[in-house]
């Protein structure tokens, strides 16, 4: 059923890192917003054990049974971004590359976003309710 859906736990738990990846996939450009100096931050880096990766992706899938996104003709809608070490991003929805701009599309009437309010990080509520700007 609809309603709100809320991550909880501990510190350390990776709370954030959720909010913080669903923030990526919908095109996140800003370092700081993703708790980096660089958007590259978010590439893994390697271990001893490990080595290094050269990009990053994410993929956010959605149930679209009741047609959430009326123009998208699947039952499920996956949303993935890749982020390269060069810099550059490609999207695509359902495998198939697409722009950031038809993504942002897509997603202007569903109430997610990455800027949108459905996605509220730590310490962004009082922000929210202390912002001169803001409709209240």
């Amino acid at each position: 059923e609809s309603g709100i859906t809320a991550i909880v736990g501990p510190n350390g738990c990776g709370k954030s890192n959720v909010a913080d990846s669903i923030r990526f996939v919908m095109g996140e450009s800003s370092a700081k917003s993703m708790r980096g100096s660089s958007m590259q931050d978010v590439i893994f880096n390697g271990t001893q054990n490990r080595k290094p990766q050269s990009y990053c992706e994410v993929s956010l899938y959605f149930n679209n049974k009741e047609k959430i996104f009326p123009d998208l003709d699947f039952e499920e809608v996956v949303l993935t971004r890749k982020l390269y070490k060069s810099g550059e991003s490609e999207y695509l929805i359902n495998k198939s590359n697409v722009r950031l701009k038809d993504v942002q599309e897509h997603f202007m009437d569903t109430g997610v976003g990455r800027d949108g309010y459905s996605i509220i990080g730590q310490g962004k509520i009082d922000e929210i309710l202390h912002d001169r700007n803001s409709f209240w």
